[in-house]
């Protein structure tokens, strides 16, 4: 689905390979060439995000962005579903994988979550950051762990294994740390009641290298509130 963002129109694809990620590209610049529509994209791999807005002004979203975006998604009619970024109406799994994240930049200061839903093939599901205004790196990690588990929930899952880079949340979530800050104290309780509606939650500590999706999704949510453009 398409998200009406600051800087135009997004959307977010992933492929098998980035051969395939190539080739839609340079489908893109078959059909964007001579138009007056904007484009911006970034690749990374098999991923591919696009941005889509009027020449000249990026704030300004119009029915011509909006029928190319309906034509780029045209491209892909053949090849669906494998090759378009899974989103909300990915069927239901019994167990998946959760990463999450939190960030805050001057903490307090400008802040956001990212998570990332992963199946047990670790096929992406969901990559999401929010930005959530002026808070503290804790109370944006946290808030990345309710996120994550409010989606998974409404996706009816069963079983979901939790991996975060804060030993903090981890060990207070696993009953090991007690959790001696006050304006941590709601977050944390409406998690462990939200973690008793799954049949099973796991909580493990893995090293920030191992959770570059959701520290991924964090900073592109403080730079797209931000307005900070690579």
């Amino acid at each position: 689905m398409w998200q009406e963002t600051k800087h135009g129109l997004f959307k977010q694809f992933n492929f098998i390979d980035f051969k395939e990620a190539f080739d839609f590209m340079t489908q893109i610049a078959t059909i964007i060439k001579g138009r007056s529509d904007h484009l911006r994209w970034e690749n990374e791999d098999s991923v591919v995000q696009l941005w889509l807005s009027t020449r000249n002004q990026p704030e300004h979203i119009t029915d011509e962005d909006r029928q190319l975006a309906k034509e780029i998604d045209g491209l892909l009619k053949d090849g669906e579903p494998t090759k378009e970024w899974v989103d909300e109406s990915q069927a239901e799994l019994d167990k998946i994988k959760l990463y999450a994240d939190g960030g805050s930049r001057g903490n307090p200061g400008p802040s956001a979550s990212g998570y990332v839903l992963l199946d047990e093939n670790d096929k992406i599901l969901v990559d999401k950051g929010v930005y959530l205004g002026i808070t503290t790196n804790n109370q944006a990690e946290y808030t990345a762990l309710k996120l994550g588990l409010e989606d998974a929930k409404k996706r009816q899952i069963n079983t979901v294994d939790v991996y975060m880079d804060s030993l903090l949340v981890i060990n207070q979530m696993r009953g090991i740390f007690k959790v001696r800050n006050r304006d941590l104290w709601p977050i944390h309780a409406a998690i462990t009641d939200l973690s008793k509606e799954f049949k099973h939650v796991s909580f493990t500590h893995v090293p920030r290298e191992l959770n570059k999706l959701a520290d991924a999704a964090v900073n592109r949510a403080l730079d797209e509130a931000l307005g900070i453009t690579n």
